[in-house]
């Protein structure tokens, strides 16, 4: 059921579609993040209605709450969210470490004391699979170690070899999953879900040539690239990229967790970048930051308190096309849950169509054009007031 197709080049930019049991995805595509299977302050019929082919849920939060087990006996998340289109889902592995004195790592996984009730927890690289087969994802991820940068050359190290032993065992319990082609009760089985391995290094190019190169021993329908945009610098983070993607195969996709701004979008893909999460287009809407083809903008700053225009006269999301920035900064200011959800439409628009606008530049060999003109735009017109 899941395959994937490279339909265009343009330097290293990269045009294809993911096909899964849920729908096709077109690539390059950026994924907003539902965390407890919902992304905030949108509907299902927004997201369908903003362009979304395919949103995150977060492992973490929803083995914990409601519990994958319960998510199994409705159905699985797709029918629980009320989502058909497909799903990627994390392994947890990130929440976890995030923790820091909630939790204790050993060759086993990682043990852990919920922050809702304060109950010890272990997730292993089984439990992981487990999870998310439950769950019924489409695209599931392998349990990786994500150190916190900076961190000393021989703690990345060490961490890469742990990642690979724990990808190696996700992946054999994977397949033994698969090999048993039993439905799950979630009415999906390992036949329908894909499984992608993930590659970490830190900043060192040999770490993570070594990590690529592991991982893909191992083998995996897709790969990504892990540990980055937790506070390097951006031309840092390009860098890494720049000098990893060429280790991960061209016919397989390549996802780039937790990233980013438009502007880190675009230079992914530049890079060779299929796939994109991130926080940002929704955390950001909720505090009053919009993006647009000009740049940012503060919905809450007094200048906007009788501006009849929208947000902005490109754009044909729902917001624009049928409210003002004054009406949006009245929102704001009054506490309006309207207001996040209204802001919310306009930032995941303004990063799908961004999307959009990429495809079709790779499709007609006009990509590098594209991103010198985003790039000069979007860094030189940036609206502060």
């Amino acid at each position: 059921m899941y395959s994937f197709t490279l339909s265009h080049t343009d330097g290293a930019a990269r045009r294809g579609t993911i096909a899964t049991a849920h729908g096709t995805i077109e690539t390059p595509v950026f994924m907003p993040v539902g965390t407890q299977g919902a992304v905030k302050a949108m509907t299902a019929r927004d997201l369908a209605d903003v362009g979304a082919s395919i949103i995150l849920g977060n492992t973490y939060h929803l083995h914990l709450r409601p519990g994958d087990d319960l998510i199994a006996r409705r159905g699985g998340l797709h029918r629980f969210a009320g989502w058909e289109r497909p799903i990627l889902t994390d392994s947890g592995g990130y929440q976890v470490f995030s923790l820091a004195h909630r939790r204790k790592m050993s060759e086993a996984g990682v043990e852990f004391r919920s922050h809702l009730d304060g109950s010890r927890r272990l997730l292993t690289p089984e439990s992981a699979v487990d999870i998310q087969l439950n769950l019924g994802s489409d695209i599931a991820m392998v349990l990786d170690e994500c150190p916190a940068l900076p961190a000393p050359r021989a703690l990345l190290e060490e961490s890469v070899h742990l990642t690979a032993r724990w990808a190696r065992r996700c992946r054999e319990h994977f397949l033994a999953r698969r090999a048993s082609a039993e439905p799950d009760r979630g009415g999906v089985n390992a036949l329908n879900q894909a499984q992608f391995g993930i590659v970490q290094g830190g900043t060192e190019p040999d770490l993570r040539a070594m990590s690529a190169a592991l991982t893909l021993e191992i083998g995996f329908e897709g790969y990504a690239i892990g540990g980055l945009s937790v506070g390097e610098t951006s031309d840092t983070m390009y860098k890494v990229i720049e000098e990893t993607a060429p280790h991960l195969p061209a016919a397989q996709p390549r996802y780039l967790m937790g990233v980013g701004t438009p502007l880190d979008l675009i230079e992914g893909v530049a890079r060779g970048i299929d796939m994109f999460d991130c926080v940002m287009p929704t955390r950001n809407a909720r505090n009053g930051q919009l993006f647009t083809r000009q740049g940012t903008l503060n919905i809450k700053n007094a200048r906007h308190a009788e501006d009849d225009g929208p947000v902005d006269e490109t754009c044909g999301c729902y917001t624009c096309r049928h409210f003002s920035r004054a009406y949006l900064r009245h929102l704001f200011i009054a506490g309006e849950m309207t207001g996040g959800t209204l802001n919310t439409v306009h930032n995941l628009f303004f990063y799908l169509d961004t999307m959009r606008r990429v495809r079709e530049a790779i499709a007609f060999g006009t990509f590098e054009k594209f991103r010198q003109e985003f790039r000069q735009t979007f860094l030189s017109r940036l609206l502060t007031s």
